[in-house]
């Protein structure tokens, strides 16, 4: 099964077809036509900039147990260190969600660059999900369901070193490292627009095949399905298993921008997806869910993270 390359401005026939049959099995596609190459490549730039700056720069604003954004060289995944580290931040023009963000001294144009690419996500992650609605074919009530709200969403930074992320003084007493460099999980929001550079190493499990490499194609943007979207679509489409393999050469950069819905949105199955058949997911809150999500990467809970399975019906 391949990850298949569909044209967001005009997208044919035979595209929708082998989307509508990636996101059945593996739940990753990649995106062209988007028009963003030259913001990408000025992102690239900046976070290159912002990982080889002092580390006290980093160091000032580093995520802490009551705020998740900023800087942070220690997220768990399955209760397991990653090998990376990254930068968080959620929508700049968002009075109300700019003041949780720290932005790093000395280094100009980056809050600029960064502001300006959230902007375009939300607006690509839009015509992504209508790319979607058209696909599964979905009335007017279920599209207003399925949603992308930028002010509940989030952009990150990702750099996957070769070793260990953490100075070697300070790795005492620390979450032991994960066989890869990012533990095998699946996103909890909507969707998930991805920057990869062309080191590779990312991988998504398919239904049919196993681990597939989802392999770097230049001018391209990998969409990958989340946990909502699963539910969303009572399992006809799956949030897509990833992982990210060690790096054993040269670092990798990546940028997730994470779509999510409303936070006060209850996520259950749409009830024309369902049809005669029975919803396989009892109603929850999003921002509960992600929440918990939120804590098990921040430090170990002594238990598997949140899972979508967790409200399975029985």
């Amino acid at each position: 099964m391949s990850v298949p390359v569909v044209d967001i401005g005009a997208p044919s026939a035979t595209s929708i077809g082998a989307l509508d049959l990636a996101c059945r099995d593996h739940g990753f596609f990649l995106l062209e036509g988007h028009g963003l190459d030259e913001l990408i490549a000025e992102m690239w730039r900046q976070c290159e900039r912002f990982f080889d700056a002092d580390i006290e720069i980093r160091r000032a604003i580093a995520r802490d147990a009551d705020n998740p954004l900023g800087y942070f060289d220690r997220e768990l995944t399955k209760r397991k260190r990653d090998h990376k580290q990254v930068f968080d931040y959620v929508d700049p023009r968002e009075p109300r969600r700019n003041r949780f963000n720290r932005w790093p001294d000395d280094l100009d144009g980056f809050r600029e660059t960064l502001t300006e690419f959230y902007g375009q996500c939300a607006a690509l992650a839009d015509k992504t999900l209508e790319l979607l609605h058209n696909t599964l074919e979905l009335g007017d009530e279920s599209r207003a369901i399925m949603t992308n709200e930028p002010a509940a969403s989030a952009v990150r930074l990702n750099h996957y070193p070769v070793g260990d992320p953490v100075p070697e003084a300070e790795r005492d007493g620390l979450v032991e490292l994960g066989e890869t460099a990012l533990g095998y999980h699946t996103d909890p929001g909507v969707l998930t627009l991805l920057l990869q550079d062309d080191t590779g190493g990312l991988q998504a499990e398919s239904r049919s095949e196993g681990w597939i490499d989802v392999p770097p194609r230049p001018g391209t943007i990998v969409v990958n399905l989340a946990d909502a979207m699963q539910v969303w679509t009572n399992d006809r489409y799956c949030a897509s298993v990833h992982r990210v393999l060690p790096m054993t050469q040269q670092r990798r950069f990546s940028i997730p921008y994470f779509s999510n819905p409303r936070r006060d949105t209850t996520i259950e199955p749409l009830p024309e997806l369902v049809g005669s058949t029975a919803a396989a997911y009892r109603p929850f809150v999003w921002s509960e869910f992600m929440q918990a999500r939120s804590d098990d990467n921040f430090s170990d809970a002594g238990a598997e993270d949140a899972q979508i399975s967790d409200y399975l019906v029985s």
